[in-house]
């Protein structure tokens, strides 16, 4: 790949790289650092990597650095959802956004990037495959268990009241 190809590759896919790791780990300056070590190791690896496997790569690297600093930082964040449980259960919700929101918090990290990799970012599940190392059965599966769990969630009276 070129420096142009990779500028190139910057401005197509910076955005939506960025949003999709956002939608997982709910932080922006977390999210921007993931994304900004994602864009450093496709250039560490430029001369490797073709113009037309770069969205992949780039999705590829972005995935499997924010899978390091969720394992990195589940303590804390176990703590921190916990307690949030507890005063969301409380104050109800009138947004269906917020109740969206937080039905694809509460799923399995797994389930959760596959699920917004194909209904937020529409990927294919042979791209998601890719990105997320799984072929194309498991990703099937975890998204058909994803939007199981979302519609039940969905359809519980007491979140939507």
């Amino acid at each position: 790949m070129t420096v142009n190809e990779y500028n190139q590759c910057v401005d197509d896919f910076a955005d939506g790289v960025y949003r999709f790791i956002l939608k997982n780990i709910k932080d922006e300056d977390n999210a921007r650092d993931i994304v900004q070590d994602a864009f450093t190791k496709m250039w560490e690896k430029v001369k490797d990597i073709s113009y037309a496997k770069s969205k992949s790569y780039l999705f590829t690297a972005a995935y499997h650095t924010m899978i390091d600093f969720i394992r990195k930082h589940k303590k804390v964040d176990h703590v921190e959802e916990f307690s949030g449980m507890e005063q969301d259960h409380e104050s109800g919700y009138s947004d269906l956004k917020e109740i969206l929101d937080e039905a694809v918090i509460r799923l399995p990290e797994i389930q959760r990037s596959v699920l917004l990799l194909r209904d937020y970012e529409g990927y294919s599940y042979k791209e998601i495959g890719e990105i997320t190392d799984l072929n194309e059965s498991q990703v099937k599966v975890y998204i058909y268990r994803a939007r199981i769990f979302m519609k039940n969630y969905l359809v519980s009276m007491d979140k939507v009241i």
